[in-house]
Parts: structure tokens; C-alpha cells; sequence
């Protein structure tokens, strides 16, 4: 028999630590690979961390409540498997993470001093115990301790969970705000650290009768709002269209999708095709793959795509394909399916969702035709995949044209004129459009 133990892995660059919530096994039971065997939260998320091995929980080293290092070794499994347990030092060495500019330490350390806003302490006066994201959102929201300990908990314990804290916000009202003294520095710290937010206007009172229903924008919903109005107040929003004939895609997989689900246990659908000739569109026309720094230009080294994803409650959340145009299309087949589902379970690392160079979203997948997105802050484009028709179209042969069904897409290419002009954004879908156009109805996968 040999031991394993269960390390806390890492949940993005920035996350050093985690609280632990529940275990989800105790002493002596089995546990199967890949199953959960504990619950945390972070100052981003709550998540599961999954077991690498089958065996049985030997021993647990934290109870719950308490704080954990990134790498710390939270349990050891007894396992048949053919592991040894891991100690050597460089699994204890965590990421260094990158030196932050003098200037913003110096101006934080001065803002810290004049918000009057006390810090949420880890446990209350009465004892209850508050994790490190629910700590996170009470300071950014500006809610009191006394609030925070009024709030009934549906955790373990009666513990805060996140779902209670934002119930709060949106049903409730907050008993106080941060109190700043100097807005000057703040605003410095905002200008170097945030990206430009837009203005808001004074809303215009709407009127209303007995029949009209009123309803609160739920708090995802507010921050949706406020970064699509900010992109379209940061960047010159441009539109290019153009209509694909994809008809080889379509049969090509039709022949292909059982022998590949057989080989793979995946389904192929058209949207990692139809990523993989965007990544390689991006690889010739790297102007495209940039962001904007006051009035210098970013060109990123790394094609990261974004995939705009569907959540549970309606929104959308935008995972993150990293290094896409490595990928053939088993891989990108892969990469699309297993964040599709992960979005659509709310199983998302932190790290998942950020990093995006470039996005796509697939307003096809909804009916539409095409669409005019809104550029995804920072980067400078999105690409809107519209909905794969049957259409009759003038085909041209070497003995005359005639008419035929062929199945057809828009793709809309938003792109933003202060620093993409029409000529690279209209080049850019024309080559996405060659790409696919040139699909080999006999290729292999």
C-alpha cells in the first residue's frame, strides 16, 4: 500500500490561500479518482478540490475554518496505486508572483489609511466565522461587521456562504458605506490599477402603473451593464460582415462525427472547427491580437481565445482557451467541450477566465443570423458566429452557374477603429472565411 497526499492546488496567480469549508470525506472512507473530497473558498470562488487517486482517507490535516497555503499537503490518501507520496521541495515552492510598480504600492498604502472602512475580521465577536471571499465581498460592498453577523447563514454551521451575502445585497439594504477623506489619491490608485469605467449619467425617472412589474437587477447583472457601457464608451466600435459557405464543414463532419465520438468520447461540433481557423486567421494577422495602453499598443505574444459560455441564471461568462493556435482539433475539440461544461456547472478556476487576447461568441447558437458585439475590454475585436442555414445559392461551374442548396453562415467581426482599420478588419474575416471555405470534405482528424 502506498500513500498519497492530497495537495491544495493552485486557483490562479493571485490566489495564495484558501479556507477550508467542508469535507466532503472523513477518516477511513473510500474516495474514487477525481472525486471531491473537500469544498474551500477563496477571496474569487468556492470550489471543490478533487482527489488524483482511488484509496482510502487515512488522514485529515485541517479541520474546517482554517486557512491553507496554496501546495499545503491537506490530507493523505492509502491507495493501491503505484504513487509514492510527494515531498520534494520544488512541489513546496509556490509562484512567485510579479513585483507590483513602487508608485501603486505607495499610493494603496495611503488610500488604506484613509478609507474608514474597518477590515472584516475572520471571526465575529459572537464567534461566526466569515471565509475569505464572503470577507472580500463585505469590503467591497462596504458591509459592517454588525451587518455581516445579522445575515443568517445556510452554510455548514449556519456559516455565511457567498449565495447569502449577495441575497443581502440585492434584497437588503447595507447599514454603511466606506467613508473616503481624500478622493485625489484614491482616483490616482483607480487610474494606474482599473481600467476606465464609464460615466454614469442620471437615470431619467420612468414612469409606472399598477401593471408594470418592477425588478432589481441581480448584482452579475449590474456588473455586465457597467462593462458593456464602458467598452462602448473606451473604444470606436466598427462592424465587418461576411457570409461563409460552410457546406463542406457540415458534411465533413456529418461523415466523421460517430468515428470521432468512438475514438475520442467527445462530440464534435462546429464551433472548435471554426476556432481553430480563427487562431490561425489571428497567426497571420497578429495586429488583431493586441490591446490598447493609453497611446501605446500591446502586442500580445500568446493567442488566447475566449469563448463566451452560457451560465445557469442566463449570463455570460467568458473561459479562456490559452495558447489556441497550439491546438489540433482533437485538443481545441476537447478545450471547447470541457469549458462548456465546467461554465455551465459553475466550476470555473479563476485563472480560467482571464488572460483572453482575442473573443468569439456564437449568437448562432440563440438563431440569430449575426450580431454587432461589444468588444470584450481589453482586447480591440470579437467575432460573432451566426446561425449554419440552408440557403439557395448561384453556383458557378465551368459549364454555366445554376442554382443549388448550400449551407451558409455570417460571421460579424466588431473591432475597435482606434487602432484596427477597416482594411485589417475586413482582411482578418475574409481570411477566417478562406480558411473554412477550403475545408477538405475527406479530410482526417
Amino acid at each position: 500500500m502506498a500513500k498519497f497526499e492530497v495537495k491544495l492546488p493552485k486557483m490562479g496567480e493571485s490566489v495564495a490561500e484558501a479556507t477550508i469549508t467542508t469535507w466532503l470525506k472523513s477518516v477511513g472512507e473510500t474516495i474514487e479518482e477525481d472525486e471531491a473530497i473537500v469544498e474551500i473558498a477563496t477571496d474569487k470562488v468556492d470550489s471543490e478540490v478533487p482527489c488524483e487517486v482511488s484509496g482510502k482517507v487515512v488522514e485529515i490535516l485541517f479541520n474546517v475554518d482554517d486557512v491553507v497555503n496554496v501546495g499545503a499537503t491537506i490530507a493523505i490518501i492509502e491507495t493501491d496505486s503505484d504513487v509514492e507520496v510527494k515531498t520534494t521541495l520544488e512541489e513546496e515552492i509556490e509562484e512567485i508572483p510579479e513585483e507590483i510598480p513602487e508608485e501603486i504600492e505607495t499610493l494603496e498604502s495611503e488610500v488604506n489609511n484613509l478609507i474608514d472602512t474597518p477590515e472584516i475580521a475572520k471571526n465575529s465577536p459572537s464567534g461566526k466565522f466569515f471565509s475569505p471571499l464572503v470577507r472580500n465581498i463585505a469590503k467591497e460592498e462596504g458591509i459592517t461587521m454588525d451587518e455581516l453577523e445579522a445575515i443568517v447563514g445556510t452554510g455548514s454551521e449556519n456559516r455565511v456562504t457567498k449565495n447569502d451575502i449577495l441575497a443581502y445585497i440585492e434584497n437588503g439594504e447595507k447599514l454603511g458605506q466606506p467613508k473616503k477623506k481624500e478622493a485625489s489619491k484614491v482616483q490616482q490608485v483607480e487610474k494606474i490599477t482599473q481600467p476606465k469605467k464609464a460615466t454614469v449619467k442620471p437615470s431619467i425617472p420612468v414612469s409606472v402603473n399598477g401593471e408594470d412589474e418592477i425588478i432589481e437587477m441581480t448584482r452579475m447583472g449590474k456588473l455586465v451593464s457597467e462593462h458593456m457601457v464602458a467598452s462602448k464608451q473606451t473604444s470606436a466600435h466598427v462592424q465587418s460582415f461576411i457570409e461563409v459557405d460552410v457546406t463542406n464543414i457540415v458534411k465533413w463532419r456529418e461523415k466523421v462525427k460517430d468515428e470521432f465520438f468512438a475514438r475520442e468520447s467527445e462530440k464534435i461540433t462546429f464551433t472548435p472547427i471554426f476556432m481553430q481557423a480563427i487562431a490561425q486567421a489571428i497567426k497571420q494577422y497578429p495586429m488583431i491580437n493586441i490591446a490598447v495602453d493609453g497611446n501605446k499598443i500591446i502586442k500580445k505574444k500568446a493567442i488566447n481565445l475566449g469563448m463566451a459560455a452560457a451560465l445557469p441564471d442566463g449570463n455570460l461568462i467568458v473561459p479562456v482557451i490559452k495558447n489556441a493556435d497550439l491546438l489540433n482539433l482533437t485538443g481545441m475539440t476537447k478545450a471547447v467541450n470541457d469549458l462548456a461544461l465546467r461554465a455551465r456547472n459553475n466550476q470555473l478556476q479563476p485563472d480560467e477566465i482571464q488572460g483572453g487576447t482575442y473573443t468569439v461568441t456564437n449568437v448562432g447558437g440563440f438563431g440569430s443570423v449575426f450580431g454587432t458585439p461589444i468588444i470584450n475590454q481589453p482586447q480591440v475585436a470579437i467575432l460573432a458566429l451566426g446561425a449554419v442555414r440552408k440557403v439557395p445559392a448561384v453556383i458557378e461551374t465551368s459549364e454555366g452557374d445554376f442554382i443549388g442548396i448550400r449551407h451558409k453562415m455570417f460571421i460579424s467581426h466588431s473591432y475597435d477603429h482606434r487602432v484596427v482599420n477597416g482594411a485589417l478588419g475586413g482582411m482578418f474575416i475574409k481570411t477566417v472565411k478562406d480558411i473554412l471555405e477550403a475545408w477538405d470534405v475527406n479530410a482526417s482528424f
